[in-house]
Order: C-alpha cells, then sequence, then structure tokens
C-alpha cells in the first residue's frame, strides 16, 4: 500500500534528507587515497548524532554500519572495511538518517585522487539518469515511466541497468511500497499522484547488469567485476511536479565544483 503524505510531513521527510545530504557533504572532504571507509562510517554515525538525528541503517536488517560502501565493482550495500581507498578507485557512499520520525535516504558515488576517463563517463551517465528519472515522477505518469527513462538513457551508452535491486518509496519507514525499478516499459505501473514520496536510485554497471551477492550477505558486485556506479535522491511529488528534497550541493561546495562537472 503506498501511502502518500500531507505538506507537513513532506517538510520533515525534507529535514531528514538534508541531515543526509550534509553528512555527504561533510564526507566529501575526507574521502581520498588512504582512507578507510570504517573511518568515514564513524565520522558520519558522530555528525548525524550531532544533528539530533540517528544513522537510519544502523540496525536496520541486521545492518552493522552507519555508512554502506561500495567500491569499483560494489554496487551496493558494500559493508565498511579497513581497506584504504586508491587513487583511481571510485565508492558509493548510501547513508539514511531519521529525523522527527522519518527517513531520509541519499547516495553519491565519489571519485577517489584521479580516476580513468571511461569511469568518469560511467559516474556523469549515472547521475543524468538519476534526473532524467526524477522529471518522469510527476502526475499523469505512471512508475515505470521512471525507470524507462533511466533504462534508454543508460543501454543507449552501453551500460548495464541493475534488476535485482530498485528504489522504493519511503517515510516512516526506510522502505515503503512502491518499488521503483530503474527499467521499465512506458504507461505501465501505479498511476503517480501527489503526495508520493520515493527515492529514485539508479545502479549503473559499465558492463553486464548481472550481480552477484558476496559471503558477507551484504556487498553486491558486479560478475564481471567492472566498475559500477549509483546515486540516489529522495523525492516528493507536490502539484503535480518531482520536487527533490535531498541535495548535491553540500558535496559540490566540499569539492569546488559545480553540478555539471
Amino acid at each position: 500500500m503506498i501511502i502518500y503524505k500531507t505538506e507537513e510531513e513532506i517538510e520533515l521527510m525534507r529535514q531528514a534528507a538534508l541531515v543526509v545530504s550534509r553528512t555527504l557533504g561533510m564526507l566529501a572532504k575526507e574521502i581520498k587515497p588512504g582512507v578507510t571507509p570504517k573511518k568515514l562510517d564513524e565520522m558520519a554515525e558522530e555528525y548525524i548524532r550531532s544533528q539530533g538525528a540517528i544513522p537510519g541503517f544502523k540496525g536496520l536488517y541486521g545492518c552493522p554500519s552507519t555508512l554502506l560502501t561500495s567500491v569499483n565493482e560494489a554496487v551496493v550495500h558494500g559493508l565498511p572495511t579497513d581497506r584504504p581507498l586508491q587513487d583511481g578507485d571510485i565508492v558509493s557512499v548510501d547513508c539514511g538518517a531519521k529525523l522527527n520520525g522519518y527517513y531520509g535516504d541519499h547516495a553519491y558515488t565519489f571519485e577517489v585522487g584521479e580516476v580513468k576517463p571511461e569511469i568518469k563517463m560511467l559516474l556523469k551517465v549515472t547521475k543524468e539518469c538519476l534526473y532524467l528519472g526524477i522529471a518522469e515522477a510527476k502526475v499523469g505518469n505512471r512508475i515505470e515511466d521512471i525507470g524507462y527513462a533511466i533504462q534508454q538513457h543508460a543501454e543507449k551508452h552501453g551500460y548495464g541497468v541493475v534488476r535485482e535491486l530498485v528504489g522504493h518509496g519511503i517515510g516512516k519507514t526506510m522502505h515503503e511500497d512502491p518499488q521503483i525499478p530503474n527499467y521499465g516499459r512506458r504507461g505501465r505501473g501505479k498511476k503517480i499522484q501527489n503526495g508520493l514520496t520515493i527515492a529514485i536510485e539508479p545502479m549503473i554497471n559499465m558492463g553486464t547488469h548481472r550481480v552477484s551477492q558476496l559471503d558477507d550477505n551484504w556487498t553486491i558486485v558486479t560478475q564481471d567485476g567492472r566498475p559500477s556506479a549509483h546515486f540516489e535522491h529522495d523525492v516528493a511529488v507536490v502539484d503535480g511536479k518531482p520536487v527533490i528534497l535531498s541535495t548535491f550541493d553540500y558535496i559540490y561546495e566540499a569539492l569546488g565544483i559545480s553540478s555539471e562537472d
């Protein structure tokens, strides 16, 4: 069952999402060769609690960490490790926070040092997929219109679109109805209505769309070992149009870049 939100609830969700946005902005300054994902995880938990919020992932489904840090061929759900990040890596940092009873859930794939041009292109296209999907989250469309836009753009560039993992509704629980696949057919799925609150999160692989789970029962990796990118925003449908509740602006400010870089 889809739980549609009031304007007041959407504003509370914005505040939760912005805690996550600020956390990612803080981490952006720290993500460099030599830092460990476990160190980033410690910093994230401390910051989230300093904002009067609690980590959204820690303890959820038995998750042991505040962040999920997925490096290179890891798609999502990577558990933070003591392996230092290396020059040329990419790392998807997925973070959640709960504030005033509502969740924020937000992710960004960071470059570590200097990455190869073909990996930069994967990140660029995946981020474009995110915003193309968001643009379809409007009254008059259906849920699979979002995935269709994402899939068409990714596959046009020869990339694989992960099937087994999808975006989701969000609110007082981290995962609500409906599921938001990153693939689909136009005109299929539930009608989009005002008050819908969802997390849209393209997971795009440089090679095959096929994935496997590691023995830790968390980390999802590409089957061909090629890199994967992941970007995520929280979105509400207000007055017929999508409104992004989270923001990458804190990340861009920390990195000294514009949204087009």
